[in-house]
């Protein structure tokens, strides 16, 4: 009987001590390894901590592809995540997938949370915005393609470390003093699709495919094999053959070579400044994308890049509420201003660019706000942004064709006009699998 009684006790006691509710566990599938892996952890211990309701289990996948592909799986097996980073260039192929998503202005109505899209910077809102005005997806780490500099490297090479090259021939007379004082890697660039194709063509106000590079429908078509791009790919096979230009890889595989000191200059993510800063042990500089100042309405605005939060649908009415305090969360200023500040992604909402600009941040680091002022500029229906389906397998051709530029294989014609080809042909496919 004594036992009995202290058992009782016990579970009494138990019962007392346990949460009336347990938490709601939200499932984030993302895709941030390294110092942004670090940010993504810290960001869902934030608001786990400023809350008890609800725990976001943050978990890497692998790299964009390699995630979106794991989610699909998981989707048909049952088993999806609530929450999906997805990259720009799985937008159209997400928009598509009406059963397997959730748009995020429904999530946030459904969590009774007041969600205001034109809070958002239009460039990234418009973005993941289907056509009758509904956000689809929450833009979590914005960037877009910006220009790094070694100022040490400039200096010893007998240029001005203070004056970015502002145009492409700056950036090839840059690239041969650099050469000439033994810069083994004068420029390279990560993303080779994104940075010298896709935010080229709309930084030159020119289309990189037709239907306004997509927004206009499924009809859309490849462009980007004329005169401008073409010349733009002959400079780059010259610096290829004279050894200027240094191919690193797919991907963002040449992102290691510049905080490391190996390439003198880069295009790429302006999400990569959180490695340059941590990383890079010499002077560094942060410019715009350069262009060619013989073309009409040059610089214009370049396209959006990185990625947004997708939310899977199936889950229950309180895994929606969790998915919208969370949104709710990091739509906070203070929260965007920080990331920003820590990544170099752009802060999305403009009381958060404002909050970062009145803390002085861009004064004490300058070149931190080049990314924000060149997707804030006033886009052109040719330079919105890009959004195709089956982009990934377009991206991929594209890599494809451009490494038998600089193998020599083929000339810059042969490879850009096939690589339209190749896409056209992915075009159609996405076309006839969407027609409803």
């Amino acid at each position: 009987m004594r036992f009995k009684a202290l058992a009782t006790g016990a579970a009494l006691s138990a019962a007392l001590i346990a949460p009336t509710h347990a938490q709601t566990e939200i499932q984030w599938w993302h895709s941030m390894s390294g110092p942004l892996g670090e940010w993504v952890n810290d960001l869902s211990k934030q608001f786990n901590e400023s809350q008890k309701t609800y725990k976001v289990v943050p978990t890497f996948k692998g790299g964009y592809d390699e995630s979106m592909t794991a989610a699909i799986a998981a989707f048909r097996a049952g088993n999806a995540p609530d929450i999906l980073q997805v990259f720009e260039v799985g937008t159209a192929t997400m928009m598509a997938s009406k059963g397997a998503i959730k748009p995020v202005a429904e999530v946030m109505k459904q969590g009774g949370v007041k969600f205001d899209q034109n809070a958002y910077v239009p460039a990234v809102a418009g973005y993941y915005t289907a056509p009758n005005g509904q956000m689809l997806s929450f833009p979590l780490n914005s960037s877009t393609t910006i220009f790094y500099y070694n100022k040490d490297a400039f200096k010893a090479a007998g240029l001005d470390p203070e004056k970015a090259p502002k145009t492409w021939p700056e950036v090839m007379a840059a690239a041969d003093k650099l050469k000439a004082s033994g810069h083994k890697c004068a420029f390279t660039t990560s993303w080779m699709s994104w940075t010298q194709l896709e935010s080229f063509s709309a930084w030159h106000n020119t289309l990189f495919a037709s239907e306004n590079n997509g927004f206009g429908g499924t009809k859309a078509r490849l462009v980007f094999n004329q005169p401008l791009q073409l010349k733009h790919f002959e400079n780059l096979a010259k610096m290829a053959k004279d050894g200027t230009f240094v191919y690193k890889g797919r991907g963002n595989a040449a992102d290691a070579s510049f905080p490391a000191g190996e390439c003198a200059m880069m295009t790429g993510s302006s999400g990569l400044y959180a490695r340059v800063s941590k990383d890079a042990k010499f002077a560094y500089g942060i410019s715009t994308l350069p262009y060619y100042p013989d073309v009409k309405g040059a610089p214009q605005n370049t396209v959006i890049g990185g990625a947004s939060l997708w939310v899977m649908s199936g889950k229950s009415a309180d895994q929606y509420k969790g998915v919208a305090q969370f949104f709710d969360f990091l739509s906070k200023a203070d929260v965007q201003s920080a990331s920003h500040k820590r990544t170099g992604y752009l802060p999305v909402t403009m009381a958060a660019y404002k909050l970062t600009e009145d803390s002085g941040f861009y004064k004490e680091k300058p070149g931190t706000d080049v990314a924000v002022t060149q997707m804030i500029r006033k886009t052109t229906d040719k330079s919105r942004g890009i959004r195709l389906g089956n982009f990934v397998q377009i991206r991929t051709i594209i890599d494809e064709e451009t490494e038998q530029i600089w193998a020599g294989k083929k000339s810059p014609k042969e490879a850009l006009d096939e690589a339209v080809k190749r896409g056209n042909e992915q075009l159609e496919r996405f076309q006839k699998a969407n027609k409803g």
